[in-house]
């Protein structure tokens, strides 16, 4: 029976609606449309060891410990300072001194100042490598590999340590190579020119230094040998590149796509090797 029949009074309404105006809120929804703030989708500030967007760094693995993870970083804010010194004192020294001897002794006055550069690149390429090591020995590829009681691991260290010594030789052409074509080009008899051949040809003849470094850790089948001949090879792979569709004749531009097909190899060969030695499959 409903409310108001057989003499029964309808409930009082407590909140009766005025012409006009709306329903007064519902208690019983409130809980609904108050929401809290979504504390989930804040952005947090990068902690000790990470990277935010726009730091101008590459990003580390994800799965390096804290202590790998401190140590990439470090060796990139080391590796800064190295090239910023390198590419700062051996043109002021070599060109200054060119510019001295040729034209005025004030060139001389940049010879300190690119003294200073390359000393402070030295030391911190010594700290860089240190800190290399610190990391290599930490990680997988530092020790001898799981496998190297296999004659296809010894046989892939003996292929990356033979392509390590090439990759030496190849670098050292190179430097050779950029010192003749510095005549033609007219960098002898430029100051700055000659500053700029100098830094050019210090650069592979430190990666020869850096190949021919790996090979007793290939001998020993450790395999983050092949990995630094990787990253080598794939420098001057990106040079052979650019000097293919850059480069001046077609017998310049010949020599450069060969060079750049060995490269590409010896990259592809180094990445299996390594995968042999750290047993992996594929």
């Amino acid at each position: 029976m409903y409310p108001g029949q057989q003499g029964q009074p309808y409930p009082p309404q407590p909140y009766p609606p005025q012409q006009g105006q709306p329903y007064p809120p519902q208690q019983q929804y409130q809980q609904y449309q108050q929401f809290p703030p979504q504390q989930q989708y804040q952005q947090h500030p990068p902690q000790q060891g990470q990277q935010a967007v726009g730091d101008g760094m590459m990003a580390p693995a994800p799965g390096l410990s804290p202590e790998q993870r401190d140590l990439v970083l470090r060796i990139q804010n080391t590796t800064k300072v190295f090239v910023l010194g390198l590419f700062v004192g051996i043109p002021a020294t070599f060109g200054g001194a060119h510019f001295g001897i040729t034209e005025k002794p004030l060139g001389f006055a940049a010879v300190p100042v690119g003294i200073v550069g390359f000393v402070v690149g030295v030391i911190s390429f010594l700290k860089m490598n240190a800190m290399k090591r610190q990391l290599r020995s930490i990680t997988a590829d530092a020790w001898r590999s799981p496998v190297a009681h296999l004659q296809s691991a010894r046989k892939a260290a003996t292929l990356a340590a033979y392509l390590n010594g090439l990759l030496a030789l190849l670098s050292l052409a190179v430097a050779v190579f950029l010192l003749i074509a510095g005549a033609g080009w007219g960098a002898y008899g430029n100051s700055f020119g000659f500053g700029a051949l100098m830094l050019g040809a210090a650069i592979p003849l430190g990666q020869a230094l850096a190949a021919a470094s790996t090979i007793p850790q290939l001998l020993r089948v450790i395999p983050a040998g092949a990995r630094v001949g990787q990253s080598l090879y794939s420098v001057l792979l990106l040079l052979g590149i650019i000097v293919t569709f850059r480069g001046g004749g077609w017998d310049t531009k010949a020599v450069a796509a060969v060079f750049t097909l060995i490269c590409l190899g010896a990259v592809t060969l180094l990445a299996k090797a390594g995968k042999t030695m750290r047993g992996e499959s594929g």
